[in-house]
């Protein structure tokens, strides 16, 4: 279950003439410069950045590591790129506004890294070359993840929208023989998928306790003096799940803000007893 941080975590980052600027924005921002530095880069034929900048899996493996970071700053201008951007900003606003700065920008950094992360490792057998942004969809995925019923293009829900683009592109990937695209596709819209799920509580990890100790005994004072052991009591019950699911429904629907202030406590509640339950184990 999320964690959803303070109220100012979920606050615009600062205004602009009454405009709210988020995290969102300022991603955005920065593939902006990218792009207006490539397309004066390739103007001028300087080939500099395109030989240590863009990620090569074989490169990577001979320790130029620094190409995981820096893959996407190669943007050349194009109608496609001004899609994403606007992606990025229309639904990655909406998502960071409920999950928080913090956790949006978490899921922003890993769907960044899955992808050199995972040629990486491909690249053992076959060598992979990124260059380019490439996560603006699955920050729509994560948003119909969130509002799977709301619609967006023409009168279409979040959740077929997504489904039907995620087909589609595919399909594209399977008729050009596209195994780079088709993989980039799949696992950074996964990540984004699971990232909202595990946060909703419908995806759990396996948790290891190769370490964790057995319960601790303490002595507890009988009636004529003696003392017994006996294990530690167990964490208390919490409140009814049934009722944080509901909330947790009606923020997917309508957003953060439309819970009232009892709301908002139960579900503090709710995080602070959960807190407690891992802090015991």
């Amino acid at each position: 279950m999320y964690d959803y941080g303070s109220h100012e975590d979920q606050q615009p980052v600062t205004w602009l003439r009454g405009y709210p600027v988020y995290a969102a924005h300022f991603i955005v921002l920065v593939f902006v410069a990218s792009m207006l530095a490539t397309a004066i880069l390739m103007g001028l034929n300087v080939a500099a950045p395109w030989a240590w900048l863009p990620f090569s899996s074989a490169e990577v493996l001979r320790g130029q590591v620094w190409r995981v970071l820096t893959y996407g700053l190669l943007n050349p201008p194009s109608l496609m790129f001004v899609i994403d951007m606007a992606m990025i900003v229309w639904f990655g606003r909406e998502v960071e506004k409920f999950l928080g700065r913090g956790k949006f920008l978490l899921l922003f950094g890993c769907i960044y890294l899955v992808p050199p992360l995972l040629f990486t490792v491909v690249g053992v057998w076959f060598p992979v070359h990124l260059q380019g942004e490439m996560g603006a969809f699955a920050v729509f995925v994560a948003f119909a993840t969130l509002y799977p019923g709301v619609p967006v293009f023409f009168g279409l829900l979040a959740k077929w929208v997504a489904a039907i683009l995620v087909g589609l592109y595919s399909l594209m990937a399977i008729a050009d023989h596209d195994w780079q695209g088709g993989l980039t596709l799949w696992a950074t819209t996964g990540f984004a998928f699971a990232f909202i799920r595990h946060g909703q509580g419908l995806i759990t990890l396996p948790r290891l306790n190769l370490f964790r100790r057995g319960p601790r005994l303490r002595l507890i004072q009988g009636e004529k003096g003696g003392a017994s052991p006996a294990a530690l009591p167990g964490p208390a019950k919490g409140n009814s799940m049934a009722e944080v699911d509901a909330l947790l429904d009606k923020i997917a629907l309508t957003g953060f803000s439309s819970l009232t202030a009892k709301e908002k406590a139960r579900l503090d509640s709710a995080r602070d007893e959960l807190s407690k339950r891992e802090s015991r184990r």
